[in-house]
C-alpha cells in the first residue's frame, strides 16, 4: 500500500545522556502558505538513503517543493548499516578527492547546524592502523605499545598514526540520514513518499513524471535517482552503465565497560591462524558505548527487498573472533552484540560514482556508486546535485568527471 502521509520517523535513538528534545510530530504535508507562493521547481528524488536525503535536504534549502520516494524505510539498507566514518585526505590523488574534502567541511557545518554531536554522534576521532596475527598470544602489558590504547590489548603490532582529530571523523550514518530528513521535512517542507519506482515518464526528451507501482504519477519538473546498488534494476539506466553490489558484513557490539573504549577508529590487517593472505576489517567505537566492527565483503547479487538482506553465519563468527582478538572487551559474554547485518556497497565499473544528468533525458538525474564512501560523500553530492538540478551548474565541486555520459562516449569510443 502506498502511504503518502507515513508515521513520524524515529531519529534519537542514543542514550539519554546524549538525547535533546524530540519534536512533538512531524508532518509530511507542505503548508497551505507554501503552495499559494510563487511555483516552485518540482523534484522528486527516488531513494531515501544518505545520498537521496542529502540531495533532498539541499534542494528544499534551495527552494524546491520537493518530493522523497522511498521503496522501504529512511535508511534501511547501507545508509543504515554502514560505519560512519569519515575522512578529510584519503581520497587525495583520486577521482573523487574534490568531492570527498568538500563533503567532509560539510559535514562539520552540517553538525553546527544540526547538533550533530548529541543527534547523531558527530565526533572527530583519532584513527589506528597496526596488524593483528590470531595464533599470537597478547601482548604482556609491559610490551604494549604506548601508540594503542588501553582497552586494545590483542596481539598489535606496528601501530601507526592514520588520522588526526583534524583529519578524521565519525556520525551514525542512520541517526545522521533520519536526522537530515527530520530538518528538511520540518523546516524546508519535503514531503515523503513509501513506494516502489516503476519508471520514469518522459515526453519529447523530458523528465515529466514519476510513476509508481500500483500506479500512482507523481508531476515533476525534475527526478533525481538515488537508487544506490538498486540503480541497475531501472532500464533507464542500465542502457547507459552498470552499478552492482558489493556485499559487505557487519556487527554491532555493546560493551559492559563502555567508558573505558576511546574514540579510536582501527584499520587491522588481520592474519587468520589458518593462514592465507591479511583480512581488512575496521573498528569504530561509538559515543553511543557501541563498538561496530565490519569485514567481510564479496560481490553478490543485489536482493529485492533492502529488509530482507540476510548476513552469511560464518562472515559474522569471523567478524566476532576479530574483535575478541582486539580487545578483551570485546569478546562475546564481557560485550553484548547488538546487530548482526550485511548491505549492499553501489560500485560502478570504473570505481568511480555516478552523478549528472541521464543523457538522452532532460531533467533526469542520477547519483550512485559511492561504494564504501557513501556516507562521506552523501552531503557534497547532494549540495552539488541541487545546484545542477536548480542552477544548471555545480559551483561546490566540478561534476563533469562523474557524469554518466562518460559511459556513452566509452561505447562510442
Amino acid at each position: 500500500m502506498l502511504l503518502t502521509s507515513p508515521p513520524p520517523i524515529a531519529v534519537f535513538s542514543l542514550p539519554r545522556r546524549y538525547r535533546r528534545p524530540k519534536p512533538s510530530s512531524i508532518v509530511f504535508i507542505r503548508s497551505s502558505a507554501s503552495m499559494e507562493a510563487a511555483q516552485p521547481k518540482k523534484v522528486v528524488v527516488c531513494g531515501g538513503g544518505v545520498i537521496g536525503v542529502c540531495t533532498a535536504y539541499f534542494l528544499s534549502k534551495k527552494g524546491a517543493a520537493v518530493t522523497l520516494v522511498e521503496k522501504s524505510s529512511i535508511a534501511c539498507a547501507a545508509s543504515g548499516k554502514a560505519g560512519g566514518f569519515l575522512a578529510l585526505d584519503w581520497c587525495d590523488g583520486g577521482p573523487i578527492s574534490a568531492l570527498a574534502r568538500a563533503s567532509f567541511d560539510l559535514h562539520r557545518s552540517l553538525a553546527e547546524e544540526l547538533d550533530g554531536p548529541q543527534s547523531y554522534g558527530y565526533r572527530p576521532l583519532t584513527t589506528l592502523s597496526f596488524s593483528i596475527k590470531e595464533s599470537q598470544p597478547s601482548n604482556p602489558s609491559g610490551s604494549r605499545s604506548p601508540a594503542l590504547p588501553s582497552w586494545v590489548d590483542g596481539p598489535a603490532k606496528g601501530p601507526k598514526t592514520i588520522g588526526t582529530v583534524g583529519t578524521t571523523a565519525q556520525v551514525h550514518p542512520q541517526l545522521f540520514t533520519k536526522a537530515l530528513l527530520c530538518k528538511a521535512v520540518e523546516q524546508h517542507g519535503v514531503e515523503v513518499v513509501i513506494g516502489k519506482l516503476e519508471r520514469i515518464e518522459a515526453a519529447e526528451g523530458r523528465a515529466t513524471a514519476v510513476v509508481l507501482e500500483g500506479g500512482r504519477q507523481i508531476e515533476t519538473d525534475a527526478v533525481v535517482l538515488a537508487l544506490g546498488p538498486w540503480t541497475s534494476k531501472l532500464s533507464l539506466l542500465n542502457s547507459i552503465f552498470r552499478v552492482y553490489g558489493l556485499k559487505a558484513h557487519s556487527i554491532v557490539l555493546e560493551p559492559k565497560a563502555p567508558d573505558v573504549i576511546t574514540p579510536h577508529a582501527l584499520f587491522l590487517s588481520y592474519y587468520p591462524a589458518q593462514g592465507g593472505g591479511p583480512m581488512d576489517p575496521e573498528v569504530y567505537p561509538r559515543p553511543t558505548g557501541e563498538v561496530y566492527v565490519c569485514g567481510m565483503s564479496a560481490n553478490a547479487e543485489v536482493a529485492d527487498d533492502p529488509e530482507q538482506i540476510a548476513s552469511v553465519p560464518e562472515s559474522i563468527a569471523v567478524l566476532k573472533r576479530i574483535a575478541g582478538n582486539v580487545s578483551s572487551h570485546l569478546v562475546e559474554g564481557e560485550a553484548a552484540v547488538k546487530a548482526e547485518q550485511a548491505c549492499f556497497l553501489p560500485c560502478t565499473d570504473d570505481s568511480v560514482p555516478v552523478i549528472g544528468e541521464v543523457p538522452g533525458v532532460k531533467g533526469c538525474y542520477v547519483a550512485t556508486g559511492h561504494s564504501c564512501w557513501g556516507i562521506l560523500n552523501g552531503p557534497a553530492t547532494g549540495a552539488s546535485m541541487a545546484e545542477l538540478v536548480m542552477d544548471g551548474r555545480s559551483s561546490i565541486v566540478d561534476l563533469s568527471a562523474f557524469s554518466p555520459s562518460r559511459f556513452v562516449r566509452a561505447a562510442k569510443s
